[in-house]
């Protein structure tokens, strides 16, 4: 195929107009959504494809969710077909059928029309507050099946011709808690919806269907060709890293995985083969959630400066075992499936980072450390939950010391809730919330901070999940970096007694006057340490990073 001699302006107007169409999606969920997971943390994404399901473009939040909406729209495409008409959307969250994450991560897709032809999707995934399962949240820890997690959606008609499935939403109503954010959210996702489908309509309007169609052909060929000459410029090589996927000790884990990246002149093939089984425990990721994460390092490795499209994926090339942690089949359990989808994506990057410095740097916090918190609100005494992710820090590089306090690879453009949205909305009270000061990450550039959060509890049965990885298993560093700090969690009850360190839990009981002590990693070192400058030294200590015995030992100071 080769590039057509449409309109180069015409080509560059659609072209803006189809990224500022996803970005505009984007605001327009924020702006009426219920949850503060959504409107405050952004963990969502929106965009549109083509008629075939290939993106086009997308706004979005959370980077992993860049590579879940085209399998998303491909999978409703394939059970309904010649099936879906104007003002149909499909609610789909089932990770199995191409929603790539966990149930909590539901999509919603509608198809556009123009002149009685599918000319493309508008899609969009956002985080629930909750979608049922057995703990408040939906994020449970402790499953042995995806059933015990939550409803499961696996592509079904929310409204069929513009007409709401009022049964089906009543279903959804009374399989969740508070149903209030989720029912809320998905209106939300609607209106986002219908914005992308008013938009490109009026794009076929301005320039023709044909020449709509024609530029997105181009656009997606371009994104290819980019690629193809961004891979034929790395090195060329077999390149193989292995790490741990870390869950809970007493379920059985870690759990080994492993990573042989081939670069040719064509091809960026990911060969995952020989990572360990799928477990009855909710680290397990499929097949899309590791395509969505591979995707995201794929995308830190060509670096593009343009609207994404699925031709820049083009010449990547996942290799996965059946039924392995890190492609799963049903009945598994996902609902952390982050640590293996975000932990098979960053063995890429532990991989290629010695060859390619200049491109990655060393290891970072990784893990999303999800936190939930549920109780009673001691004000309003209502039903609360917490469900936020937390930040920590990015391994330093080859020139330039690691960012502290973001969040992890699969996280992206997303924020933590604002403290005082925090303690008006929830039970708790933020008694703590600073960069962690310790040893961890030492180098000629170190890698940078995680952060101390701590939650003074102000009611009594509270009970707190989480999942905190990289808690056995440091950042690593990188040409004669130190490792960074692990992530721990420890409880500090009001009767003096500590509970902890530890890296998951699972409903642990929280009493009021109790603080839960979150504390997220650091990233890993680059360079041997006793080559920082002398002032950098005194600036970190200076700041807390490191008391001056700590500097005397990890990097000579005096």
């Amino acid at each position: 195929m080769t590039q057509t001699n449409t309109n180069p302006y015409a080509k560059e107007i659609i072209k803006d107009t189809l990224m500022s169409i996803g970005e505009e999606m984007f605001v327009a969920l924020a702006r009426t959504s219920m949850s503060p997971i959504i409107y405050e943390v952004l963990d969502y994404a929106c965009g549109l494809t083509d008629a075939k399901g290939n993106l086009i473009s997308q706004g979005n939040g959370v980077t992993s969710f860049i590579g879940m909406l085209s399998p998303m729209v491909k999978s409703v495409l394939d059970k309904f077909g010649d099936d879906l008409k104007k003002g149909d959307i499909i609610i789909i969250n089932d990770p199995y059928v191409g929603g790539g994450s966990h149930l909590s991560d539901v999509g919603l897709v509608m198809p556009i029309f123009h002149e009685n032809q599918l000319v493309g999707f508008s899609a969009n995934k956002g985080h629930w507050t909750d979608v049922g399962g057995k703990d408040p949240g939906s994020l449970t820890s402790d499953s042995t099946e995806i059933f015990q997690e939550g409803i499961q959606l696996s592509g079904v008609k929310l409204f069929d011709e513009g007409i709401l499935n009022n049964s089906l939403e009543t279903i959804i109503t009374d399989n969740i808690r508070l149903p209030q954010f989720s029912i809320g959210d998905m209106w939300a996702q609607v209106s986002a919806l219908r914005t992308g489908e008013k938009r490109f309509k009026e794009l076929c309007n301005l320039h023709s269907k044909e020449t709509l169609v024609q530029v997105i052909e181009d656009l997606i060929l371009s994104s290819e060709e980019y690629s193809q000459q961004v891979i034929s410029s790395l090195p060329k090589g077999v390149y193989e890293a292995e790490d741990f996927i870390e869950g809970d000790s007493e379920k059985g884990g870690p759990y080994k995985i492993k990573v042989k990246v081939t670069i040719t002149d064509a091809e960026f093939i990911c060969d995952f083969r020989g990572s360990h089984e799928q477990v009855f425990h909710p680290v397990n990721c499929t097949y899309y959630g590791l395509l969505a994460s591979v995707r995201v390092m794929y995308l830190a490795i060509v670096q593009p400066q343009f609207n994404i499209t699925e031709g820049l994926f083009k010449p990547l090339k996942i290799i996965t075992d059946r039924k392995s942690i890190l492609s799963a089949e049903r009945p598994a359990p996902v609902s952390m499936n982050f640590e293996a989808r975000l932990g098979g994506a960053e063995l890429i990057w532990k991989a290629l980072a010695p060859t390619i410095p200049e491109r990655l740097p060393a290891g970072h916090s990784l893990s999303v450390c999800s936190v939930t918190v549920s109780g009673v609100h001691p004000h309003t005494h209502e039903d609360f939950l917490i469900v936020e992710p937390s930040v920590g820090g990015w391994g330093a590089t080859n020139e330039s010391d690691g960012q502290r306090g973001q969040f992890c690879m699969g996280n992206g453009e997303t924020y933590n809730v604002p403290i005082e949205v925090a303690e008006a909305k929830y039970g708790v009270m933020v008694s703590e919330y600073a960069f962690r000061n310790d040893s961890g990450g030492a180098g000629e550039f170190i890698g940078g901070q995680g952060v101390v959060r701590s939650y003074k509890i102000l009611s009594d049965d509270q009970y707190l999940s989480a999942s905190y990885g990289r808690h056995k298993f440091a950042p690593w560093g990188m040409n004669g970096g130190k490792a960074g700090a692990p992530s721990y969690i420890e409880v500090y009850r009001e009767n003096g007694d500590v509970v902890g360190p530890f890296g998951v839990t699972t409903r642990l009981n929280l009493k009021k006057g109790d603080t839960v002590k979150l504390v997220t990693p650091s990233g890993g070192g680059y360079g041997n340490p006793k080559d920082r400058n002398y002032d950098k030294v005194e600036r970190d200590i200076k700041n807390g990073f490191y008391t001056e015995e700590e500097a005397r030992i990890q990097f000579g100071h005096k």
